[in-house]
């Protein structure tokens, strides 16, 4: 199984992302470039920028339809031991999603942090950015204010109503502004871990290339999903209310997930069907 080395997960704990000496087979990159396709064919009337919930079939007339290839490679084994360098053994898989940025016109996500519209408390989440295409900063690849993280400030931001934007929060806050950026380039089947409160977005794609990406969201379980929390509105709809989650590592310290809402399983049963991790 991939882990993090000691000095991977002392990297991620300082500059609040990592780049682990890690790559996905080329059959799973193939595969996930295929299911690409399919649910951009399958979801016309969204952008491929704001592919939302992918991992799950279409519930409702809001909801993206997706493919069972994204859920299979959120759900892997190996890919999950990576994520428990920095969150521990006890992890819940509760989001994913496409950011598919066109060549020429793809859109600008400002830089925010995603816990201005994520119902979690407390608020913890690694996410898990899967080049699917070359990032670059041509292309529009991630880009990160390293440390920002740091103290779990949660930083001030505003709301554009711009239709350019994949969100409509970004960070508005003298504390930021004299802060350096990095850019995360990637090849195709590499990936990068950063922290729920890393200042972080990515600039237009004005190149002639496609750059995708599939990022999937995991917890502590020590941290719970509140259903019912009245949270800024993000860009694009998610229904928090029916969100699955799963369970793939360890048990629910909190207790308090809800880890039957969205599936026909019992909560033992989704454990059961992850092989008892």
């Amino acid at each position: 199984m991939a882990k993090l080395s000691k000095f991977e997960i002392e990297s991620y704990q300082a500059k609040g992302y990592v780049v682990p000496n890690h790559k996905i087979p080329d059959q799973m990159l193939e595969r996930l470039r295929q299911a690409l396709e399919e649910t951009i064919k399958s979801n016309p009337d969204v952008r491929p920028e704001q592919l939302a919930s992918i991992h799950t079939s279409k519930a409702g007339p809001s909801d993206t339809k997706g493919h069972s290839t994204f859920l299979e490679v959120a759900l892997d084994a190996g890919l999950v031991d990576l994520v428990s360098g920095v969150l521990g053994p006890n992890i819940i898989m509760w989001g994913a999603q496409l950011f598919c940025k066109p060549g020429k016109d793809g859109m600008e996500v400002p830089m925010h942090q995603d816990g201005q519209y994520w119902p979690i408390r407390p608020l913890a989440t690694c996410t898990m950015w899967l080049a699917l295409d070359t990032a670059d900063r041509n292309n529009g690849c991630l880009e990160v204010i390293p440390g920002s993280h740091k103290k779990e400030i949660h930083y001030q931001h505003k709301t554009e109503e711009r239709g350019d934007l994949v969100l409509n929060q970004s960070v508005n806050d003298p504390r930021i502004h004299s802060l350096d950026s990095v850019f995360i380039e990637l090849e195709a089947g590499q990936l990068s871990l950063h922290d729920v409160f890393l200042v972080h977005g990515s600039r237009p794609n004005r190149s002639g290339r496609r750059r995708a990406g599939f990022v999937v969201r995991y917890m502590p379980t020590s941290s719970v999903l509140c259903r019912d929390m009245n949270i800024p509105f993000a860009g694009y709809p998610v229904n928090w209310s029916t969100k699955p989650l799963w369970l793939v590592s360890g048990k629910d310290v909190s207790g308090k997930n809800d880890l039957a809402i969205g599936h026909p399983q019992t909560p033992t049963s989704v454990a059961r069907s992850l092989g008892g991790r």
